[in-house]
């Protein structure tokens, strides 16, 4: 292979910057009436040459964007919006060019131009950059308008890419970081729970095999149904996939995306979907039963819409090229003609009381000093409790003891389990903690539970 095209890597395409920056340069002198002189037409004509190469090499920098196949207009002009960023003399050609749109950066109809583009490859062009084209969709480039002349800016996604300038971790719109560091040893299920957790990781790491090599069926996700009663693991669990994965988690706040005006909720679903495309993340969907509970009638015209938001949600968790964990409380709420667009489905049981141990060990602090009366054994049989109310009675009980400057004792989990029991209840009876209800002071239950 010639020196030239071995020395370009994912950080130096120079080749293929500077023959974007000649044919600019040569635009600009035939606006003037001047031809390019022999020895520029030369050197263009060698970067042709190394860029074709280069292209069609195995190892070709173009291949790192997340796309199946680019077609070679496709990656002109990715070539062209991204030359101004590595060759910022080009993004002055640019100005020069267009004097009316001041900015370093090229537009659809200066690409016409640039690349010597007929009809059909310019509306090629357009249909790349649209708002729904594959060039926008994965990040590779953005625009705020679909115009001719609206200026094309180069993309995170292709930025991180093919420059190594490091990608921003910008949150999804509607959804927020769940920042929680979690591997399996933190998590307690039963062992046949954790395996469907850790096959479902499966479909993550051997898509490639599976669907490139081994021609399988593609599907998006994949998609999972975590199902229980709250406090028993469900965010834990995906935290723990995304830590394993190290990718981030974000929960969709599905409140942040539901618009009262008809057409907005579906542009918010499209925004998230289209902000997450092509990125490594986790999406967490909470509390999914209302959104896949059986259809009830619909009455009026609001219901229709209703129904087809919720279509449209579920058509884009379906589609997408990453996991999605839905979580429900309710799953005997879900209409079962949903189950098929589930890869795996678990079912978070609530802790039994060894369970309840392996939990009240690993959630008090571990540096913390116990009391000679802390019984661990006998608090997982006191109460039950899910593993959230543990882990939130046992900080409770922590600081409680921190007070005070003494030991973490029963009388401070006592406290504690009391505190996190009222939070659900309104009327909460000193006997509801069981024999724990021995170690709890007077002043904590008041004279009406005595």
């Amino acid at each position: 292979m010639n020196a030239a095209v071995e020395a370009i890597s994912p950080v130096n395409l120079q080749a293929e910057w500077e023959r974007v920056e000649m044919l600019a340069h040569c635009l600009l002198l035939s606006r003037t009436g001047r031809q390019p002189q022999e020895d520029v037409l030369k050197r263009l004509e060698q970067l042709q040459s190394q860029v074709d190469r280069l292209r069609q090499s195995a190892n070709t920098p173009w291949a790192k964007l997340p796309v199946r196949q680019l077609t070679p207009l496709g990656i002109d002009v990715l070539a062209c919006v991204l030359a101004s960023e590595a060759l910022p003399k080009t993004g002055w050609l640019y100005q020069e060019l267009q004097p009316a749109n001041p900015q370093p950066f090229v537009t659809a109809a200066l690409l016409q131009q640039i690349l010597a583009l007929d009809y059909n490859e310019f509306h090629h062009v357009r249909q790349l950059t649209a708002a729904g084209g594959e060039l926008r969709r994965l990040n590779l480039i953005e625009s705020d308008q679909d115009s001719a002349f609206a200026l094309l800016r180069p993309g995170k996604k292709a930025l991180a890419c093919l420059m190594d300038l490091p990608e921003s971790e910008e949150t999804p719109p509607g959804a927020y970081p769940v920042r929680q560091r979690a591997v399996w040893d933190d998590l307690v299920l039963p062992p046949d729970r954790e395996r469907i957790l850790r096959e479902y990781l499966m479909w993550l790491r051997h898509r490639e095999t599976v669907v490139d090599r081994w021609g399988g069926y593609e599907l998006g996700g994949p998609v999972a149904l975590f199902s229980g009663s709250s406090g028993t693991g469900k965010t834990f669990a995906a935290t723990v996939i995304a830590n394993e994965m190290d990718w981030p988690l974000y929960r969709v706040d599905l409140a942040r995306l539901v618009s009262k005006y008809i057409g907005e909720t579906e542009k918010n679903i499209g925004k998230l979907f289209d902000a997450a495309h092509g990125r490594e993340m986790v999406l967490q969907f909470d509390e999914v039963d209302a959104l896949m509970s059986k259809r009830g009638e619909i009455k009026e015209a609001r219901d229709r819409y209703a129904n087809m938001e919720v279509s449209y949600l579920l058509a884009r968790i379906e589609d997408h090229h990453g996991p999605c964990i839905l979580t429900t409380n309710l799953r005997s709420q879900i209409d079962k003609a949903f189950s098929r667009r589930f890869q795996v489905v678990v079912e978070f049981p609530r802790p039994d009381h060894k369970a309840r141990a392996q939990l009240w060990q690993r959630m008090l602090p571990p540096r913390a000093p116990r009391a000679d009366d802390l019984d661990i054994s006998f608090l997982s049989q006191a109460v039950n409790l899910t593993g959230g109310n543990i882990r939130n009675a046992g900080l409770h009980a922590a600081y409680l003891a921190a007070e005070e400057r003494q030991p973490i004792s029963l009388e401070h989990i006592a406290i504690a389990v009391y505190r996190e029991l009222a939070k659900d209840r309104q009327q909460l009876n000193k006997n509801d903690l069981g024999p724990l209800a021995n170690y709890l002071p007077q002043f904590v239950c008041g004279m009406e539970n005595t």
